[in-house]
């Protein structure tokens, strides 16, 4: 028996999908809002998308030197996406009911409540496992 038998792969809790309901404006027949499911995105996964919304920007005084910038909005619409396992954000005939070509867009389109969405922003980072939210991390860096 390996001494690291306790940490394989067969030994690691599976994590559950999550039923969340984000806007009250998608009822079903009852006038009850819509749940939608959730599953948790990887470590790796996580990276490659906070990649994706990583910038390079100058530093004021140096030239030529530059710091590397994450566009939070942009890094959290895209973890609400990829956290979306139903309704189907890729479909195209949900898309085009919306007018939108994009997961990320017919997200907005769906929950376009500013203080749903703020909502849904922070279920989603609890759910992802960040006690805190990222949004908090950027204003207590900014004080």
């Amino acid at each position: 028996m390996s001494k690291f038998s306790k940490f394989m792969k067969a030994n690691k809790v599976e994590k559950q999908n999550e039923m969340y309901a984000p806007t009250k404006y998608l009822c079903d027949e009852n006038g009850k809002p819509l749940e939608w499911e959730f599953k948790h995105i990887t470590s790796k996964e996580n990276e490659n998308l906070r990649d994706e919304c990583t910038i390079e920007v100058p530093v004021t005084g140096k030239p030529n030197m530059f710091r590397p910038k994450v566009q939070s909005g942009k890094y959290i619409r895209k973890m609400i996406a990829a956290s979306i396992v139903v309704p189907d954000l890729y479909d195209a005939e949900l898309q085009d009911s919306y007018g939108v070509k994009d997961p990320e867009d017919l997200l907005l389109a769906m929950v376009d409540d500013p203080g749903e969405y703020n909502e849904l922003a922070a279920f989603v980072q609890r759910f992802q496992g960040f006690d805190v939210s990222f949004n908090d991390k950027v204003e207590e860096a900014k004080n």
